[in-house]
């Protein structure tokens, strides 16, 4: 059975971060996409428009020196515009190590993601790390 789109297009993103290819995730989503990241550490918050969130991404790369590892498990959809994913994440930074399971919801208008609510395993855990 072939993937829905949806699902398809939550796989090449992840495929694209993973790779660090920018210019795809931005291809991805709608100009104005919101990433909403649970916490209360310094990468949490609401990051609106591509750039805030290439941005962050880019300082999830930077403050790991490389490390952060992503796995997508998989990703379910609801075929109204929604898909789920589950990943496995591991990441080194100033002597702590993290390795948790994490998710996003994903709401996604025609062809491109508008918005991305990240969940992970143990908020205290990430706020922790990230910190």
């Amino acid at each position: 059975m072939a993937d829905h789109p949806h699902a398809l297009l939550v796989r090449k993103g992840y495929e694209a971060f993973v790779r660090g290819d920018m210019d795809t995730l931005r291809s991805l989503m709608s100009s104005d996409a919101t990433h909403h990241v649970p916490g209360t550490h310094p990468l949490s918050g609401d990051f609106k428009g591509q750039d805030a969130i290439i941005d962050m991404y880019g300082q999830l790369f930077t403050r790991t020196n490389g490390t952060l590892r992503i796995d997508l498990r998989t990703v379910l959809v609801d075929g109204r515009g929604h898909a789920v994913s589950l990943h496995h994440l591991t990441a080194d930074r100033d002597g702590k190590h993290i390795d948790e399971t994490g998710g996003i919801v994903f709401r996604i208008l025609g062809e491109r993601i508008t918005d991305l609510d990240e969940c992970v395993e143990d908020i205290d855990r990430a706020n922790e790390f990230w910190s």
